[in-house]
């Protein structure tokens, strides 16, 4: 007993350190085993990433995706243009990808979050105000302007609004080859097969008919 009092600091010394260092682990996308695998996105094999490509190609590893200004002229007033692994193979396995979003004015991002990346903006023209939701359900948000950066911590709520007069566009950066997005609006009241109204009203705390009126607005368009 004594024997493994002694040794007791010891072993906490080094769980801590492997609870840390796994936290690094999982904080983006695996580390990769190689220098590049080139997405092969046609393969019907299935496994965490994509299997790599015998012949790959410099045009595998660029994209000016980004550099043309997306139509805003939807519901939303935004439009969200995304350079990762499905458009860009070459990132597969590096854990990192980019986006690139539009705003008119008075256009949004609506609440959504991105289940596998941390996100960092960069403003490129107007202004926004942003914000996230701590698990806490703390609201952290301030107004952002050319040239600023603000950050949206991996797996919480936040949003994006052009409050201003004119377009606004930034520049996201993501920790994941392929980040993911999930709307929370489009989420809870456009999935296929639906959640059940009931489920809804009672989380919402409003009536089943002004459950249905709103999914009816993020039913797929046929």
């Amino acid at each position: 007993m004594t024997a493994f009092r002694k040794k007791f600091p010891l072993i906490v010394v080094i769980m801590a350190l492997l609870a840390i260092n796994s936290d690094k682990a999982c904080a983006g996308d695996p580390d990769m085993l190689q220098d590049l695998c080139v997405a092969d996105l046609t393969s019907t094999t299935k496994l965490n990433g994509f299997p790599c490509k015998n012949v790959f190609f410099a045009a595998d590893f660029g994209s000016l995706v980004l550099s043309r200004p997306g139509a805003t002229n939807n519901t939303f007033g935004s439009l969200v243009t995304a350079a990762n692994v499905l458009g860009i193979p070459g990132l597969n396995t590096l854990g990192v990808s980019m986006a690139r979003i539009d705003y008119a004015p008075g256009g949004i991002n609506a609440p959504h979050i991105h289940p596998r990346a941390t996100e960092m903006i960069y403003v490129l023209q107007g202004q926004l105000d942003v914000g996230f939701i701590t698990t806490a359900n703390v609201l952290i948000a301030k107004r952002i302007v050319q040239g600023e950066v603000f950050v949206f911590p991996r797996g919480l709520v936040h949003f994006q609004k052009n409050n201003g007069a004119v377009p606004a566009a930034v520049i996201a950066g993501f920790n994941s080859q392929l980040p993911g997005t999930q709307s929370i609006a489009t989420t809870l009241f456009g999935s296929s097969p639906p959640v059940p109204s009931d489920v809804l009203a009672q989380a919402f705390q409003i009536g089943t008919m002004q459950v249905e009126q709103i999914k009816a607005k993020f039913a797929p368009r046929k």
